[in-house]
Parts: C-alpha cells; structure tokens; sequence
C-alpha cells in the first residue's frame, strides 16, 4: 500500500511540474557528515511554485527524496499555502497544508490557519505568518508555528539569496503511550544561495539546520547541519 501510495503521489508531482516554476536537483551527503545518525547520502528533487493574484498568492512546493536502495524514491512530501487579502488590510489571511508519505508509512498531515504579513525592504522580499498549527499526530497536538521567508538578487541579478525560518511546538510524545509529556520546539531554516548562469540554470547549494527535527541514530532529537549541492532550472 505504501509503495501504491508513493507512486500515486509521484504521478501527482508530475501533473504539478507541468504548473512548477523551478526544479532543484539537490545532493545530500548527511551520511558522509553524520555517519550513523543518517543511513546513506541521497538526491532530492523540488518542484516549486510561486503565483500571486487579485485576491492574494499561492505557494506550493513538492519534495521527492530518492533515499532508498539504488536510488528509489523514499519520500514524497508536499505543501500548499495560500494567503488571501481581507480588503485593504496589509494582513492577510494564511492557511496551508503539510502532509506525505514515506516508505515507513505516511507523514502525518498539519493544517495551519493564521495571518500572514509581506513587504520589501530595501529590495528584499520578506513575508512572515503566525499560525495555529493542527498535527494529525495518533495523539492530536495542537500548535502555533513562525515562519518567516526571504529573497533577494544581487550583483546584476547574478547571485540570489532565499531562504525560511521556522519555528514551531509538538507534542514530546506523538503517540498515546505518553511515555514523554508536554511540548518541545522546533527549529528548522534552510537559507539558500546561488549563482545565476543566466536566467533559467543556477548553481549553489541549500543549507538544512535544524533542531528537535530530526532523531539521531539512537531515536532522540538533536541538531544538524545538512548543506547539499545544488542545480536549479527556472522555467
């Protein structure tokens, strides 16, 4: 069922890349820097798309990580956010959704619902969201979650810096074993830097730093830093 569930995700990213407006190809080398806490090193393929409107924007991005033996796809992960005006406010209205699958089952969906802000300062684009955060954990969590987003090109249009911050609370325990209690926060940015071949190919690389997001090979929660190699094609 899980294999059936991965390969109808994967048909639903390529219905989706016909609307994408990037692919990233990024190399994960985390086992080579973690050894045991991260079983192999791996590719990751993101679709992105970005289309704002009368009524607001739309973002949404697809990752398909291919961490399985002899490079199978792993991983299937999606979100979808949508910010819409409230007239002439300058907050607007946020909701998104995070879910997907993975070869050990599925990765339990959140359903986020806040307000969203964007400016640009000094010719960099910043948005920010406050959001309640529903987790479809076995025990439910509910939850509040910051992001904050960036984006800027410099040097002629050469180099572009993008990136998020997030922040966010979970249960301890996601189970009903309540084995731990209360919350815990995460963290979890990954700024990205590139160098602009010209309008459609980029070079660089995405640096994943996380805390209380990713277990160690023992089950506990810990820090890293995962940087990857990164090519980009702008459609």
């Amino acid at each position: 069922m899980v294999k059936k569930g991965l390969l109808s995700f994967a048909l639903f990213v390529l219905a989706f890349s016909v609307y994408a407006q990037n692919i990233q190809l990024h190399f994960d080398p985390r086992h080579a820097l973690h050894n045991d806490d991260f079983s192999r090193n791996y590719f990751t393929t993101t679709f992105e798309m970005f289309k704002p409107d009368k009524w607001g924007s739309t973002f949404m991005f697809v990752d398909l990580d291919f961490n399985k033996s002899r490079g199978n796809i792993g991983l299937a992960y999606l979100e979808i956010a949508r910010d819409i005006k409230l007239g002439k406010s300058p907050i607007m209205a946020h909701v998104e959704f995070n879910g997907g699958l993975a070869s050990w089952g599925s990765i339990p969906n959140a359903y986020l619902a806040g307000g969203s802000y964007a400016t640009n300062l000094g010719g960099v684009n910043l948005s920010t969201y406050l959001a309640y955060k529903y987790h479809a954990f076995e025990r439910v969590s509910n939850d509040v979650q910051w992001t904050v987003t960036w984006g800027v090109n410099l040097c002629n249009n050469k180099v572009t810096l993008s990136g998020f911050l997030d922040i966010w609370t979970e249960n301890k325990d996601r189970s009903h074993a309540k084995l731990k209690s209360g919350k815990k926060i995460v963290l979890l940015t990954e700024p990205q830097f590139w160098y602009n071949v010209n309008s459609n190919l980029a070079f660089g690389t995405e640096i994943e730093i996380s805390s209380n997001f990713l277990p160690d090979s023992q089950g506990k929660d810990k820090a890293f830093v995962n940087p990857t190699i990164a090519a980009k094609w702008n459609f």
